[in-house]
């Protein structure tokens, strides 16, 4: 996967009317990736959440524990919208360079998901925390930074563009294709 095309502003804004009408309940599960290691990616057609590692295999559990202080489950698994990715990457190929474990077409804002709502999916749950998840200079790199002030915006962060953070509530798996629901 290359940094390939960035898309400009006005692009982005244009695209705005479609993420915004992401399903506010009952929505699916696009696309699940696994960081086994920095900068490596892993789309997996099914994934096992569990309660301390988040998913399974990702990077995420032996980062948190070579702090060597408290794991912040609050940042187990990040969630992004399909439709901000869709718009962002250009192409499918390149979602998985946003760094999120899953892709999800539902409506992420804070209105419709404030933290300590538990969102099923397979069957596993999961809950919205209230730790920030912002854009970074690789998301920049990767995407350009048109698509970094588009996420991070007032307005972006207003409707959780870049995603949200999420800890695992009840152990499960999860696949591609299956709903994710508003609990």
């Amino acid at each position: 996967m290359s940094s390939g095309v960035h898309v400009s502003a006005a692009e982005l804004e244009a695209g705005l009317p479609e993420i915004l009408r992401s399903p506010a309940t009952d929505g699916t599960v696009e696309l699940i990736v696994r960081r086994p290691a920095e900068g490596e990616r892993e789309v997996l057609e099914e994934a096992v959440l569990d309660l301390a590692q988040g998913l399974v295999g990702d990077r995420w559990w032996a980062s948190a524990n070579s702090k060597g202080v408290p794991v912040n489950t609050g940042t187990q698994l990040t969630l992004m919208n399909a439709r901000v990715i869709a718009l962002i990457a250009c192409d499918r190929e390149r979602w998985p360079l946003a760094g999120d474990q899953l892709y999800v077409d539902l409506d992420l804002r804070p209105s419709n998901l404030p933290a300590g709502t538990r969102l099923a999916l397979g069957s596993a749950v999961i809950e919205v925390t209230d730790e920030p998840h912002t854009g970074c200079a690789k998301f920049t790199s990767r995407f350009g930074s048109d698509a970094i002030r588009f996420v991070n915006s007032s307005a972006g962060r207003d409707l959780r563009l870049r995603g949200m953070n999420t800890r695992v509530v009840e152990p499960g798996s999860v696949r591609a294709g299956d709903t994710i629901r508003k609990l």
